[in-house]
């Protein structure tokens, strides 16, 4: 399971089998989400347990940080 980084206790990754789309999993404080890259932006795909105002964290990381997720994704699936 590449992890991708870590901020605010939340652990950003994907699996090591996973499937198209693009996407990254998101979890820690009792919570859990997905985002799915729409090929301009990630967006939610799923979410439980995360509060608001973590939301709102977890969100600008991933939005100001997509490059190095896409990067990361290419170069663990060899794409």
């Amino acid at each position: 399971m590449p992890e991708v980084f870590r901020f605010f206790g939340f652990s950003f990754f994907f699996y090591s089998k996973e499937h198209d789309p693009l996407h990254v999993h998101v979890e820690g404080n009792d919570g859990m989400a997905k985002f799915d890259w729409n090929g301009s932006e990630f967006v939610l795909a799923e979410r439980h347990g995360i509060k608001a105002g973590d939301f709102k964290k977890i969100k600008a990381i991933i939005d100001e940080n997509a490059d190095i997720i896409i990067s990361r994704w290419n170069e663990h699936f060899n794409k």
